[in-house]
């Protein structure tokens, strides 16, 4: 006789390394290794990506993910994952699996449910908080009949005392990155901070730490199978030094080929962390959300600008990567303060700055006190901001236009090397002249740069041909025709060494100066270059952050 199949399944926002089942897979782990499930149940992992193109053309979008996940089977238990991108499909799958199966038992947990499971109706049963011990007991006792005393929502007792215990997915063979060309990587859980729009801002102050045994045998798989990349799961790598550079030592040792992408803390960076970091293919990952330190009171976070700006130079000495997360629309601040928060950020170099506008997640302080704070938001997902007392409608919209360019001119465009120095040639603060690249499009193009497709390091070469044509319109409205072909080699120069140093394929461009110049000190100032340069029409490849002149 077959035993009772569990099948814990999630939809994912998108298909990247980024974007893997690891929630869904924490829990389809310990159904597999809780002496209470592991004898009694099968377990099967299923998922689905938005950005499968059957499932965008899908005209029944319901029963497209029942097809997917679950096809052919017949569970006796489903168990999803929720979050703010699925939680309406997800709920709408649920009631189909109900039609369709009707004994079949319904889950769901998830940060969604977490915040607030009152709200959710077209589940039997949620758990909120850390599932592994919550689940496995809830299928335990549903396996048995023993449901007097069980309520609809269980709230899961922290599992900070036992994650020493908690099984791995990647270990025990349930999550596979190979598959996804990537892995997520929890290291710890719990949080020392407090910030009122992170759902850790009622989570457990303390970190408790995965047992080093733990990962130097997921660091032992990760070089089996030759993963490429791996996302920490930690939002405050460093808050222990000593152990967050035994763990780098780790993994120079164990996967050097292997690129990591963390979140840390800018106040917890010395040089020896900095050096560390330099013996791995790696970026950083900060959290700014804002330079005035007034907002930030606001929502429970601290900044000291001028730790801030030595310790990020220390990054830049040694030549680590790095980039800044800014949220707009923040209770206290404004457009105008948000302008210069970008202005700020983009001043110190970083090799991305990602902009987002402010969600006010059920579940986090901040949605407690939302309208003490003058709050206006969404009350579906994505929870997005709407207007503030300080912040209208119509500056969240030119916010958002100001994120979307500076994703495409200074991110996708791999701007960072000269971003800086021209938008000081052309006496522009940092904001205005992203600011003025979204105004040449949308007269250009006669529609909003955010309607534009451009999201991945793939759309590269498009974005540098828009980079291009807009600073050729700017030096003619400058009337300075003059430098624009110093210009025009510098983007294509530096564009085509970040193309090579993240890709590791060899580019060859022509260009209309010596590299030698342009990659001078001269070239950042392009009066001086064009005075002084000569003319040296050539072909370069760039490989292994090399180049060489070539023959046409």
């Amino acid at each position: 006789m077959s035993k009772p199949l569990v099948i814990c399944s999630t939809i994912l926002i998108e298909t990247s390394p980024q974007s893997l089942p690891l929630g869904a897979a924490c829990i389809a782990s310990a159904l597999k290794n809780s002496p209470l499930t592991k004898d009694s149940v099968e377990v099967k992992l299923t998922d689905v990506s938005k950005e499968n193109s059957s499932y965008k053309s899908s005209e029944n979008k319901t029963k497209y993910l029942f097809d997917s996940l679950i096809g052919q089977e017949k569970p006796s238990f489903f168990m999803a994952s929720v979050y703010v991108w699925n939680r309406k499909e997800l709920e709408e799958l649920a009631l189909y699996i109900k039609e369709k199966f009707p004994d079949c038992i319904t889950m769901a947990g998830g940060p969604e449910v977490t915040a607030n499971p009152e709200s959710f109706h077209s589940f039997d049963y949620l758990t909120t908080g850390p599932g592994e011990w919550s689940v496995p007991e809830l299928v335990s006792s549903l396996l048995k009949g023993e449901t007097e005393g069980l309520t609809k929502i269980t709230r899961s007792l922290n599992l900070q005392e036992r994650v020493q215990v908690i099984s791995s997915p990647y270990l025990d063979g349930t999550l596979d990155p190979s598959k996804y060309g990537g892995a997520l990587w929890e290291l710890a859980r719990g949080c020392p901070f407090k910030c009122s729009y992170c759902f850790e801002s009622k989570g457990e102050s303390k970190i408790s730490y995965f047992p080093m045994e733990r990962i130097k045998a997921e660091l032992e798989l990760f070089a089996q199978k030759k993963i490429p990349q791996v996302f920490v799961l930690d939002p405050t790598y460093n808050a222990d030094k000593k152990r967050a550079v035994e763990i780098l030592n780790l993994i120079a040792k164990k996967t050097p080929d292997t690129f990591y992408y963390f979140e840390a803390r800018a106040e917890f960076i010395d040089r020896e962390l900095a050096k560390a970091f330099t013996k791995i293919p790696c970026a950083l990952q900060f959290g700014l959300q804002s330079a005035d330190e007034n907002v930030l009171r606001l929502v429970h976070r601290g900044l000291n600008k001028k730790v801030f700006t030595k310790n990020i130079s220390i990054l830049n000495q040694e030549g680590v990567v790095f980039g800044f997360d800014l949220i707009y629309g923040l209770p206290g601040d404004t457009f105008k303060g948000f302008k210069q928060s970008m202005d700020f950020a983009l001043g110190l170099y970083p090799n991305n700055l990602e902009t987002f506008c402010l969600s006010v997640l059920p579940g986090t302080v901040l949605f407690d006190e939302a309208e003490k704070l003058n709050l206006h938001y969404e009350t579906e997902t994505p929870y997005h901001v709407l207007y503030t007392d300080k912040y209208s409608k119509e500056d969240l919209k030119l916010s958002s236009e100001l994120s979307a360019g500076c994703t495409i001119f200074y991110n996708l465009g791999r701007a960072v090397p000269w971003f800086m120095s021209f938008a000081n040639f052309f006496r522009e603060r940092p904001h205005g002249f992203i600011q003025s690249f979204v105004k040449w499009y949308a007269k250009e193009f006669g529609k909003s740069i955010l309607t534009n497709t451009f999201s991945s390091d793939d759309d590269y070469l498009q974005v540098q041909k828009l980079q291009l044509s807009f600073l050729k319109a700017l030096c003619n409205e400058k009337n300075r025709n003059n430098v624009y072909k110093v210009l025009e080699d510098i983007v294509i120069l530096n564009g085509a060494f970040s193309v090579n140093a993240s890709t590791g394929k060899s580019q060859k461009v022509s260009l209309k100066y010596h590299p030698d110049d342009l990659l001078s000190e001269y070239a950042f100032d392009p009066d001086f270059f064009v005075k002084n340069a000569r003319p040296y029409k050539c072909s370069v490849l760039i490989d292994r952050g090399d180049y060489r002149l070539v023959k046409n």
